[in-house]
């Protein structure tokens, strides 16, 4: 038994070795910071196996005539709930492939949910408000996370040595608006990584 106990007390600490934290910087061509980009870290050797816990609550909210939060990140196998917290109803949809789902007219305090099974990006619309717009982003690894406000996010416990790093944000001016790039994580202390990107002004919400 007490060998065991060292086994596994050994095995903690070398997997804590072999993890820091990365910080990542998202900021535009004069420098200015970019919030709601979505931070991944992928390991060279693929997306870890098990399930995929996050911090935050899997809802996507309905309130002030727009979703909160803007954008979502959410494991592969999520279930996610819609409530409306609106004195209106609203009726929310999303064509894309990555999960095309269609929540009819529902009232103030009531909720729906959708089950979301596969990584991707998935755009949110409103049938009755086309001001509103969201985004869920389904991911396959645990480390992810979205810049603030400030353009900044840290994303704990990343796995040491090389990885690819990938940089989504809705209204971003690259290839299906995401920046790909492999850099190294560093065995101890913390990792940062600057990206520079650009963003393109949001497009008009249509039903068709």
């Amino acid at each position: 038994m007490r060998a065991l106990q060292i086994s596994i007390a050994f095995t903690l600490l070398a997997t804590a070795a072999h993890a820091a934290d990365f910080s990542v910087a998202v900021r535009n061509a004069t420098g200015q910071p970019i919030r709601d980009a979505v931070v991944t870290l992928t390991p060279s050797s693929g997306p870890p196996a098990g399930p995929i816990k996050f911090d935050w609550p899997m809802k996507m909210a309905q309130q002030n005539i727009q979703f909160e939060p803007f954008v979502l990140i959410v494991p592969v196998g999520a279930d996610v709930s819609f409530p409306n917290k609106d004195s209106v109803r609203h009726h929310v949809y999303s064509f894309s492939p990555t999960k095309r789902f269609e929540l009819k007219l529902y009232g103030k305090d009531e909720s729906r949910s959708v089950h979301f099974d596969k990584a991707g990006v998935v755009a949110l619309g409103c049938n009755i408000h086309d001001s509103m717009a969201g985004f869920i982003k389904v991911v396959d690894t645990p480390y992810a996370a979205k810049t603030d406000a400030a353009g900044n996010v840290d994303i704990h416990n990343a796995p040491a040595g090389q990885v690819i790093l990938r940089v989504w944000q809705p209204y971003l001016k690259a290839p299906n608006n995401e920046i790909t790039r492999t850099v190294t994580v560093p065995a101890q202390g913390a990792g940062h990584e600057t990206v520079a990107a650009e963003i393109r002004p949001p497009a008009p919400m249509s039903m068709h």
